[in-house]
């Protein structure tokens, strides 16, 4: 159940971010428009796939001039950011914290996430193409940003050699 604490923060919510913050289990946190998104540390099954997709993405980017990334600030500072499970990037795009835009964002969907609602956020930031990975549909969404500011499905990358029917292949899915 969402819950939304409004500022001034109580101790106990002072308390649990710092704890979070300790603990490292923050760096999977968004903020939406200064709201707080906390994220709960990720599956084995989501880690395998996001493994799996850095074996197969890796070389295919090295290929096309693109730097592959983890987790990522994807927005303009710390008041609104989405942070994709992978991206890459163009070497003009690079920033140390807060990346205005990738090439490609690719987001493994978790039970009740919210992944299809960063889509506008991704639009806004003119990220290219959304590779979204759905292991309990075992579904692959390869999406392109069009003139309209919206994202299309497409059957292919136009940045890398890889179709999303060639990648739902090679993720070896779980049985």
């Amino acid at each position: 159940m969402p819950t939304l604490v409004f500022d001034p923060q109580p101790a106990e919510i002072r308390d649990l971010l710092a704890r979070r913050r300790q603990l490292g289990v923050d760096r999977w946190d968004e903020v939406w428009e200064g709201v707080l998104h906390m994220m709960p540390p990720p599956s084995h099954e989501h880690q395998r796939l996001a493994s799996r997709l850095h074996r197969v993405l890796g070389p295919l980017a090295d290929d096309a001039s693109l730097e592959l990334t983890g987790e990522v600030g994807i927005g303009a500072d710390e008041h609104d950011y989405r942070a994709p499970d992978l991206a890459l990037h163009r070497p003009a795009d690079i920033d140390p914290q807060w990346h205005r835009t990738a090439a490609l964002a690719v987001e493994i969907v978790s039970p009740n996430d919210k992944t299809w609602d960063k889509l506008g956020c991704y639009a806004s930031h003119e990220v290219d193409e959304l590779l979204i990975i759905d292991p309990q549909q075992r579904r692959v969404d390869w999406l392109a940003l069009q003139t309209s500011g919206r994202y299309e499905p497409v059957p292919c990358s136009d940045l890398i050699e890889l179709s999303a029917a060639r990648l739902a292949e090679l993720l070896g899915w779980p049985k």
